[in-house]
């Protein structure tokens, strides 16, 4: 038998948003990011460097690569995806048409959000109290209003941002946990559970082509164990599959099956990642012991990285903590627990913790309905302090860079990217102007006395991200390109060769050998490739300088030029050499 609801919430509070605000609220978020900017360092540049290499046939494509390595990232299915859109679409810039997939997954991960929030909350377990004279909320409503807060709350995820708007594994691995995690809680629901089956799997199936292994396995080995126990135990996990339903048991039997038998086939192949805490190579002392620092800059992480959702999961596994076995909120737990263990164990812990963000999205939402209105009052005005002031700061900052008053900013700008020259767009500030004016509007409508609706307290968080957003896509756009992108350092190589020369490399990481080719037009290879002999050109990392005799005859080289991409940056400059004779 289920314990106690803590939800109390009335027929009022269950107003849905506004269907048409909320598209052009995704578009406003999922669209900036994508279109208009070029790739950027690191892993975006190197991924779009590979997609590249398979759309021109140069690689293989079970075994794709640059310039003879594997991708930074492990995986297929993202690669296939980019690759592929540049062949359907050549009439659209390869940058462009690599990013529209992708475009679609990030879309596709809030919609499936929403989706399982909207079904978690269907459970019996998460209905709100029944009044003794009717007026609370009607199942069906109150699963819409908590949908729309589990959606504004993914979106308001400060890590979420730049993240997403990458053409990178992480995203696709983003979408299709989301997609799983979808499955499993409509599989939880009364009806034919094959279709969750089927979703269930082929999200499995995609994890596992991006490059997602044990993390896949453990998800959905977890999600399959609360389900059976959820239907085998009754009274103490609420009953949301009953005995009886051989068809439920029969499904989630199959799909642990399955599960089993893609885990003995990737560990057969060996493209299934062992857990670090399963291998058996020997760690050295040193490397094994996290340091203190370590472990505060993952806390810190941690913490900007979930925000605003973690205070809101914590509050709720406070005041369901008598429901914790229940599938609304066992599922999105156990995703939480296995985000967190894979990016505490992760060489980029933002990047693994990004799949979780949505399991932190759908607890932060079973938080709204125990909160106290003196506590969503603190969140709405923390919101608008910061994300009013964060706004105030890149328009100033604009400003700075287009006029040169304020002073101090203009002059900041100036010495953090030497050779910047800003640029004025009409378009991308009439975007800018109009999101702020909307924001302004926003604050006027939520600090206003209106029917208090249950996903009232999530408006501001997700506008303000969204807004912040925005404005740095749209005002900042040329600063970002020029501060995080190799394409005016690629630019300036091809400036002093010959157009389509034959260049040699090394050193160079993937991500610049890709702007190379994409942005310098440059033919480049590796210094041990068969074509070396012919380039008259090498191009050499600042840091394999010292050795670089032990490689190439050095008196067949002449120094040439030494290019930066910024004026003072040591740590990303290449050499330029040129042939003896060439």
């Amino acid at each position: 038998m289920n314990s106690p609801t803590p939800a109390i919430v009335t027929q009022s509070a269950v107003r849905p948003l506004p269907r048409l605000a909320l598209l052009v609220f995704c578009l406003a978020y999922v669209l900036p990011g994508f279109l208009g900017r070029e790739p950027w360092k690191v892993e975006d540049l190197s991924a779009f460097g590979v997609m590249r290499e398979l759309a021109l046939g140069l690689t293989d494509w079970w075994e794709p690569q640059l310039l003879g390595l594997p991708p930074e990232e492990p995986g297929l299915l993202p690669y296939w995806m980019g690759a592929l859109a540049m062949i359907a679409l050549p009439f659209l810039d390869p940058e462009t048409a690599s990013r529209l997939p992708f475009i679609l997954l990030l879309a596709f991960t809030l919609a499936c959000t929403w989706y399982a929030v909207y079904h978690l909350a269907r459970q019996p377990a998460a209905q709100p109290v029944a009044f003794a004279f009717g007026g609370e909320a009607s199942p069906r409503d109150y699963a819409r209003a908590m949908a729309d807060a589990g959606l504004l709350a993914l979106i308001a995820s400060l890590g979420l941002a730049r993240l997403s708007h990458e053409t990178t594994p992480e995203l696709t691995r983003l979408a299709f946990a989301t997609l799983m995690l979808l499955s499993m809680a409509r599989l939880g629901r009364r009806g034919s559970p094959w279709t969750s089956v089927v979703t269930a799997s082929l999200a499995l199936l995609a994890l596992l082509l991006s490059g997602m292994g044990w993390p896949a396995v453990c998800l959905l080995g977890g999600w399959i164990v609360i389900q059976l126990r959820n239907g085998a135990n009754g009274d103490a996990f609420g009953s949301s599959i009953p005995q009886a339903d051989a068809r439920h048991r029969a499904a989630l039997l199959s799909l642990g099956a399955l599960l089993l038998v893609l885990v003995a086939l990737g560990l057969r192949h060996d493209w299934l990642a062992v857990p670090p805490w399963l291998s058996t190579t020997p760690i050295d002392a040193p490397e094994a012991t996290t340091s203190a620092h370590t472990w505060t800059s993952y806390g810190r992480m941690l913490i900007w990285f979930t925000w605003p959702a973690w205070p809101l999961a914590l509050w709720t596994l406070w005041r369901w903590r008598r429901q914790l076995g229940s599938l609304h909120l066992a599922l999105p737990l156990w995703a939480v627990l296995v985000g967190l263990v894979d990016s505490a164990l992760a060489e980029r812990s933002d990047r693994a913790l990004l799949v979780a963000l949505p399991a932190f999205a759908v607890l932060a939402a079973f938080a709204l309905p125990t909160l106290r209105r003196s506590a969503a009052a603190l969140i709405d005005w923390f919101t608008l302090l910061f994300f009013s002031f964060c706004a105030l700061v890149i328009w100033v900052i604009w400003v700075a860079m287009q006029t040169g008053v304020p002073a101090k900013p203009a002059a900041n700008v100036a010495k953090l990217a030497p050779g910047f020259t800003p640029e004025f767009s009409f378009g991308l500030f009439l975007l800018a102007l109009l999101a702020t004016v909307a924001w302004l509007g926003l604050v006027a409508w939520r600090v206003g006395r209106h029917p208090q609706a249950i996903w009232k307290s999530l408006v501001l968080p997700a506008s303000g991200a969204t807004l912040c957003w925005l404005l740095l896509m749209t005002l900042w756009l040329p600063l970002l390109d020029f501060g995080r992108s190799y394409g005016p350092m690629s630019r300036r190589v091809a400036s002093l060769l010959p157009a389509d020369a034959c260049v040699l490399v090394d050193g160079l990481s993937q991500a610049q050998i890709a702007a190379l080719q994409h942005h310098g037009g440059l033919d480049v290879h590796r210094i041990d490739s068969q074509v070396a002999p012919r380039c008259r050109s090498l191009l050499v990392d600042l840091d394999q300088q010292p050795t670089l005799d032990e490689r190439v005859e050095l008196t067949h080289w002449a120094f040439k030029a030494t290019v930066r991409r910024l004026n003072d940056d040591r740590r990303e400059t290449i050499l330029l050499y040129l042939r003896v004779g060439g």
